[in-house]
């Protein structure tokens, strides 16, 4: 009898596990971070019915650009993404304090003196 018991809780376990492998995945979600201290501003939501899935994201880059990704997905066109970057980039002209003719204005540089 204990057998038996055994069997029948393993089949339902397995029917169980058939049943949530081919379910139908369906989600929703969204997020955002915005932290004037660091710059780190993003965003992201994302939609998903089945095999279809469709999201954006976007973050502000280091060098002032603004980068957004618009995504969808599904089993016949596959994975598309328009990634668009809005803004002109921008860098500092020189790190450091001060900059003369000996000065590497860092902590990192490389000297190469190659001879043939």
């Amino acid at each position: 009898m204990f057998k038996f018991i055994a069997l029948v809780a393993c089949l339902a376990v397995a029917v169980l596990a058939y049943e949530d492998y081919h379910s139908h995945p369906k989600y929703k979600f969204e997020y955002g971070v915005k932290d004037g201290h660091t710059g780190d501003n993003k965003e992201q939501w994302e939609h998903r019915d089945g095999d279809a899935v469709e999201g954006s994201y976007s973050l502000h880059e280091p060098d002032g650009t603004h980068r957004v990704v618009n995504y969808k997905s599904d089993k016949h066109a596959g994975f598309q993404a328009h990634v668009q970057r809005e803004g002109h980039a921008q860098h500092p002209p020189v790190y450091g304090e001060h900059i003369d003719e000996h000065s590497h204005g860092g902590e990192s540089y490389a000297n190469i003196d190659q001879h043939h």
